[in-house]
């Protein structure tokens, strides 16, 4: 019978030897470099057009229509916001608006959210499934297919070129906050409803004194998508809103754009203006809103 007799080294290599501590410390620490990379080359990507926008509403007119175009300015010319803000635009009446329409807004997502998404989440009905599975269907629908039929409703009311288009359809519920509301609902133990129950409470006590409470991150971040797309909100506004009085920030910044020039610096010093608002809320509720994001698609009953 013939046999073989392997070299050490090859039966080492053949065992394999287990890595030792420094090896894998330094696996760890390239691959936290590498994702360190990453981040920060997509962070440069999602900055790049911010940082144009800044440096675009601090250059003079001449320095927007150079060619080839400059990134930074020669001189930081600050009147721009104040020129955007207080000239022939009335843009502190625009942000006025702004204001009461994406209150009233968030006041009627809320309050038409909460309802429906406590239903899915604790109540038992036989075409409960049935009813929620509907609801998801309509985020399927694009918007742009009920804008007629809705103008038409609105036109017969008469409310063409006023706030009611806007804030009314609010009070009817979003799919997507309703969604998200009612996975967070799920998450919350049953046992303290079960008990809250034994002391005699009913539903309406139940959503206000248990559920509430405890799903603050969830309303925090419907309440930021809210703010987010109401005061972002141009199409609805454009088609319903006739009078300059009435406008909002985002058909005030269209009319930034003329015939035959455009005031680009001008432009972007009012929209880095009507930013701020959602950058300060983003950030006095960036840890709610990232765990309600987070903790919102954990249920799945």
């Amino acid at each position: 019978m013939h046999s073989t007799i392997e070299h050490p080294t090859t039966r080492r290599r053949a065992a394999g030897r287990p890595m030792t501590a420094r090896q894998a410390e330094r696996i760890r620490r390239s691959r936290r470099a590498g994702a360190y990379v990453l981040l920060v080359a997509a962070t440069g990507v999602f900055l790049l057009p911010f940082l144009w926008m800044v440096t675009t509403s601090l250059k003079s007119d001449a320095e927007n229509l150079a060619f080839p175009p400059q990134f930074l300015p020669d001189a930081f010319n600050w009147d721009n916001y104040l020129k955007g803000w207080t000239g022939t635009l009335p843009f502190t009446r625009f942000l006025v608006n702004s204001v009461i329409i994406t209150a009233l807004s968030m006041a009627g997502n809320l309050i038409s959210c909460v309802l429906p998404a406590y239903a899915f989440a604790r109540m038992r009905a036989r075409l409960g499934s049935f009813l929620f599975a509907l609801m998801l269907g309509t985020m399927m629908i694009p918007r742009e297919i009920t804008l007629v039929p809705k103008y038409i409703l609105f036109a017969k009311l008469g409310w063409v070129d006023t706030y009611l288009p806007l804030i009314v359809p609010e009070f009817f519920g979003v799919a997507l906050y309703i969604f998200l509301l009612r996975q967070f609902f799920t998450t919350i133990p049953q046992e303290l409803i079960d008990a809250a129950r034994i002391d005699g409470a009913g539903e309406w006590r139940i959503l206000w004194k248990v559920m509430l409470p405890l799903s603050k991150p969830a309303l925090a971040a419907i309440m930021l998508f809210s703010f987010v797309g109401n005061w972002n909100q141009y199409l609805e506004s454009v088609i319903y809103l006739r009078t300059t009085e009435k406008f909002t920030i985002p058909l005030g910044l269209a009319m930034f754009s003329g015939q035959y020039a455009t005031q680009y610096n001008q432009m972007m010093a009012v929209a880095i203006v009507a930013m701020l608002p959602i950058v300060v809320l983003f950030f006095v509720a960036q840890k709610t809103f990232i765990k309600g994001v987070t903790l919102t698609g954990i249920a799945g009953r």
